[in-house]
């Protein structure tokens, strides 16, 4: 659980800075409603993960960390909308450390699920012993 609540921080603390850019005029640039529409996925996808012990949630946090920092890595090398940034300013590099959080969070739960859905069989029970495994039990 304290990894889903890593992951929920680090969620609002990246919806909160692109938040704090919409208001500080991003909103009147060609990027800002996908700068609003960050700030409603990271807070939804924050509630998500804390109140639903599912792997979607994981698989959300990882996508919008990789594709938040992606949008900004993009943008600070060929421009995106015509919105050419810089790696400059607090509000750059604390959104790319929570960002970066989201895609560690998010594999590594990701990682956690696969690896414990692997131990079990598709009915749900344990695993066949040794001796029944491949035979039928009729």
């Amino acid at each position: 659980m304290r990894l889903r609540i890593l992951g929920a921080a680090a969620l609002i603390v990246s919806a909160a800075v692109h938040g704090y850019l919409w208001f500080d005029g991003v909103r009147n640039q060609s990027v800002g409603p996908m700068f609003l529409v960050n700030v409603v996925a990271g807070v939804v996808i924050a509630v998500m993960l804390l109140r639903w012990e599912h792997w979607v949630p994981a698989f959300l946090t990882l996508g919008f960390g990789g594709a938040t920092l992606g949008a900004f890595i993009i943008s600070t090398t060929v421009g995106l909308l015509g919105i050419k940034s810089q790696w400059s300013g607090l509000a750059v590099f604390l959104a790319a450390a929570a960002e970066i959080v989201c895609i560690v969070v998010g594999a590594t739960l990701l990682l956690r699920a696969r690896s414990f859905s692997t131990h079990l069989s598709p009915t749900g029970a344990t695993p066949a012993t040794p001796a029944t495994r491949g035979r039928h039990a009729s």
